[in-house]
């Protein structure tokens, strides 16, 4: 079987390899600022993809740190080579689950912000328990945030944003707040074809309270 484009192991030069970030125990919490060059309030992009809205953002923002997830092997090589080039010192990846991060690896209260933007979701009933925004996990999150710290989610999916909403009323310590210049973040590849058809994109914004 000839292996999934998106998940080609493609070779990670010496040069890069500072960027990704293999703890040396998954079992315990990690000192967030122990993974920069300076301390800085710390941003997460949960599922970074191919790295645009990561690498935009951290350009802007010379003054945090994003720690970014992402599944796909090839995808987290792709990152570490254009973070790399970019020169940026303030971006490392993690190749995890999101949920296993959240809930097991990051201290309480460390988090400023985090973004989830155009999550798998997985449209099949039977595959909605694999859905990332569920009620546990939007607990742990509010657990990683610091106080007043944000949750910014984004889809194109209707019929999963209509989850979403269900599950953002059963974790009331995360306030639902208007969001109404999006236009301030950067836009993923993913979401600039759906905004070139003339899509809608659904979004929310959580603080924690």
């Amino acid at each position: 079987m000839e292996p999934c484009p998106e998940d080609a192991d493609e070779p990670l030069p010496p040069e890069a390899q500072h960027v990704l970030f293999r703890p040396a125990d998954f079992f315990k919490r990690i000192d967030p600022d122990s993974l920069f060059p300076k301390p800085a309030p710390l941003e997460l992009d949960l599922g970074c993809g191919e790295g645009a809205f990561l690498v935009e953002m951290a350009t802007r923002h010379p003054d945090r740190n994003f720690l970014a997830v992402e599944r796909l092997l090839g995808r987290v090589h792709r990152v570490c080579k254009l973070v790399h080039r970019r020169g940026l010192t303030n971006v490392r990846i993690l190749r995890i689950e999101n949920s296993y991060l959240v809930e097991h690896m990051l201290p309480h209260g460390s988090v400023s912000a985090a973004s989830i933007l155009f999550p798998d979701p997985w449209p099949k009933r039977y595959h909605h328990p694999r859905r990332l925004i569920q009620p546990p996990f939007l607990r742990a999150l509010h657990q990683a945030l610091a106080t007043g710290g944000e949750l910014r989610i984004k889809t194109d999916d209707q019929p999963y944003f209509l989850w979403m909403e269900k599950a953002f009323a059963q974790v009331p310590e995360l306030k639902r707040v208007d969001w109404p210049d999006a236009g301030q973040f950067p836009v993923t590849n993913f979401e600039r074809r759906f905004l070139d058809q003339g899509l809608p994109i659904y979004r929310a914004k959580l603080l924690k309270r």
